[in-house]
């Protein structure tokens, strides 16, 4: 069989038992067995299917069994376990997955037990042997990676180096690892329970902290198998019983919810604050003359020049958001270590999930020599908004300087960084808390696993899916209290996840169908999804509730003039108006309310209140001058279209203006307003007679004849030719 037939059968084996159709998933299981001639998996599958038909014949029979359920729960996860199975057996040999790959390179290696590793991973690190702990630490983590389902005796061997506190933190990290990717490739019930034994076991947070985001994840990929099996329900009901259970449940949930915002983050980096960064740096240069400038000459105070310069250009409200954006714990570092992937040690699939090790064995020769170099790693190892694979990066990457330079990048580090790293992280610890921090740089260890390792395409990548943990039913009874969703809720809000926020928000109101705030709030999602009725429905809701918010109220008004219903929108402006009775957009909005009912002279009074009470505004001139036009106000309409004129006119306005010179029989005037018109749309006729022909009633209403229409177009093109 070809690898896509393989795969094939499997995912319609999988997406039988997804639905709980075991007689479709069995029948498709023979199938796969027939074409494989891997006949070793018949017996067992004969034996599902045996015990299955007379679970089904004793209902049929009337027969009550109190196992019933149970029987039915081991049988589905039991054709889940030979369907896995089965599918390795077929892949091992065939596949150029990583998986597999590393699976076949492991069964050349001389097979070394649980038991003996963890004897060499002691023994090496009592007699500080960095390079042999190193090589153990990566056997131990394929092992349990590419490993078959483990037996008990293995996974009480795993157990017992999880729980041996006499090596370091790092070992518990890459068995937490190493298990989630082996539980991504396939299920396994040990493996979800060393996990658990993880979280309950380490008296490291980080180890917990890595293990509890491990045991979501496999949740979420798995979560049409999880109720198969009570122990997990089990082991997730005792830690639960733990204090701040929920509070980890929910940080980790918000900081996969912002990680989505990294790609963002990464290409309004690159394509707008280091572009606009390069442009202002010119700027600066001329307004302080830095060549004018000599050393005997400079100051200790800055330059308010400076701090103008800034705030003049774009760059300064960007740089702004984005240090919210740093204190928020956002990936502000993945573009900057995106290129910073390419050393040997990253080759090593394993390393991409080590934490940051002063003592790593690539830095142990050049560290004993310069003492300043040490401080550095610990500098390093102590910074906390950065994630453990981009101090890596970090720190190859100054090993690759030249000498010279590399020593006085080391000096800075050792009198500047190192004191702003410090600040840094006990500000970060008193703000956030470590549970935040460690959950944030794992995720960004991840994040860059998934994105960036060489191989990456031969995993599923975990952050293309929604990770919305909420709406897991083994999770629900844990976090569906009404202050943790709401919390999750407004963090999709206010990231613009609004199908997100919207499922929480409607689930919430179910409850409570007396607050306005979840009305308003599950209305704007669907205005931002683009459902306006269904925005507005919500809306007038909230407006029963709570007739006094100008909020509501303005966005009602907003979605009638949207849906086409001016007369229904003006009644709210009105309401508005008299809440608020000198908002100028209030009064522009029932302007263009009554333009849009075609009662001019209305219109015009309030663009003109507009004008009035903002008289440094230009808001009100375009309005004006076309409700004078329509009007036959022409002359006043022409006073106004020349004033547009003079400040950034658009094509429309050069057309508006047209419409008005030729009303008064200035035909030349028209047709240069027209020229003009059509050169600012990059001379495209067309584009432009679109856009005229459709004022062809207004053009009449001004006493302009149908034939003289075809004859101004033809002007124009001798005009332009």
């Amino acid at each position: 069989m070809t690898l896509q037939e393989i795969n094939q059968a499997y995912n319609r084996i999988t997406g039988s038992l997804d639905n709980k159709e075991l007689k479709n998933a069995f029948d498709s299981l023979q199938s796969l067995i027939s074409g494989s001639q891997e006949y070793n998996f018949q017996e067992k599958l004969n034996e599902l299917q045996e015990t299955y038909k007379y679970m089904l014949r004793y209902r049929m029979e009337g027969v009550k069994d109190p196992m019933q359920e149970q029987i039915y729960h081991n049988l589905h996860a039991s054709a889940y376990e030979l369907t896995d199975r089965l599918r390795h057996k077929l892949l091992i040999s065939e596949s150029s997955l990583a998986f597999y790959n590393r699976r076949r390179n492991m069964q050349v290696l001389p097979k070394t037990s649980y038991g003996e590793i963890h004897n060499r991973l002691t023994s090496y690190f009592d007699t500080e042997n960095v390079v042999e702990y190193e090589f153990t630490l990566s056997l131990l983590f394929n092992k349990v990676w590419v490993s078959d389902p483990l037996t008990s005796e293995e996974s009480l061997a795993i157990k017992k180096i999880l729980d041996d506190s006499r090596l370091p933190f790092s070992t518990g990290c890459q068995i937490v690892s190493a298990l989630l990717l082996g539980l991504q490739s396939a299920f396994d019930k040990e493996k979800i329970l060393l996990l658990f034994d993880a979280v309950s076991l380490s008296a490291e947070q980080e180890v917990r902290v890595r293990a509890f985001i491990a045991i979501l994840l496999t949740l979420y990929i798995h979560r049409k198998r999880t109720s198969l099996y009570p122990q997990i329900e089990n082991r997730l009901a005792t830690i639960a019983e733990e204090p701040g259970f929920t509070k980890t449940v929910l940080t980790i949930t918000l900081q996969f919810i912002l990680a989505r915002e990294t790609e963002k983050i990464t290409k309004k980096l690159q394509t707008e604050i280091i572009p606009e960064m390069i442009k202002l740096s010119p700027k600066i240069s001329r307004k302080m003359n830095l060549s004018d400038f000599a050393t005997d000459h400079l100051g200790n105070d800055m330059n308010p020049d400076w701090q103008d310069i800034f705030a003049d250009s774009s760059l300064g409200k960007k740089m702004e958001e984005f240090g919210e954006l740093q204190q928020e714990g956002a990936d502000i570092m993945h573009s900057t270590f995106i290129h910073l992937k390419n050393f040997p040690f990253f080759r090593e699939l394993s390393n991409w999930f080590l934490p940051f090790m002063p003592k790593y064995s690539l830095f142990a020769n050049r560290s004993n020599e310069e003492s300043r170099e040490k401080e550095v790693l610990k500098t390093l190892a102590s910074a906390t908004f950065m994630c453990n694979s981009d101090k890596y990066s970090l720190y190859f990457s100054m090993l690759q300087l030249p000498e010279t330079a590399r020593k006085m990048m080391i000096g800075q580090f050792n009198s500047q960084v190192s004191e702003m790293i410090q600040q840094n992280k006990e500000e970060l610890i008193s703000k956030q808390g470590k549970l935040e921090i460690i959950s944030r740089q794992y995720i960004q260890d991840l994040y860059r696993f998934y994105k960036l390792y060489p191989s990456r395409l031969d995993f599923d990548d975990i952050f293309a899916l929604p990770l919305d943990f909420h709406n897991l039913p083994i999770l629900r009874p844990y976090i569906s209290d009404e202050e943790s969703l709401m919390t999750i809720a407004e963090y999709y809000l206010r990231k613009n996840y609004f199908k997100d926020a919207f499922v929480i928000f409607s689930q919430l109101a179910e409850t409570k169908k007396d607050s306005d705030i979840l009305f308003q709030k599950i209305g704007y999602c669907k205005q931002m999804l683009g459902d306006i009725e269904g925005a507005l429905d919500d809306y007038l809701h909230a407006d029963l509730i709570n007739s006094e918010s100008k909020w509501v109220i303005r966005r009602i008004a907003g979605c009638y003039r949207t849906l086409k219903q001016p007369e229904e929108a003006l009644e709210y402006y009105r309401r508005h108006e008299e809440l608020s009775p000198n908002n100028l957009s209030i009064q522009i909005s029932i302007g263009h309310c009554y333009l849009e009912l075609k009662d001019y002279n209305k219109a015009l009074k309030y663009y003109f209140k507009v004008e009035y009470l903002d008289s440094k505004s230009h808001k009100a001139w375009r309005p004006i001058a076309w409700c004078s036009f329509l009007t036959g106000k022409y002359d006043q309409a022409h006073n106004y279209y020349n004033k547009i004129i003079s400040h950034q006119p658009n094509m429309e306005d050069y057309l508006n203006a047209g419409h008005t010179e030729w009303a008064l029989q200035n035909i030349k005037g028209a047709v240069n307003y027209y020229k003009e018109a059509i050169r600012s749309e990059n001379n495209d006729f067309h584009k432009f007679k679109e856009q005229f022909i459709q004022d062809i009633p207004d053009l009449a209403a001004a006493d302009i004849e149908d034939s003289e229409v075809p004859l101004m177009l033809d002007q124009l093109l001798y005009a332009l030719s």
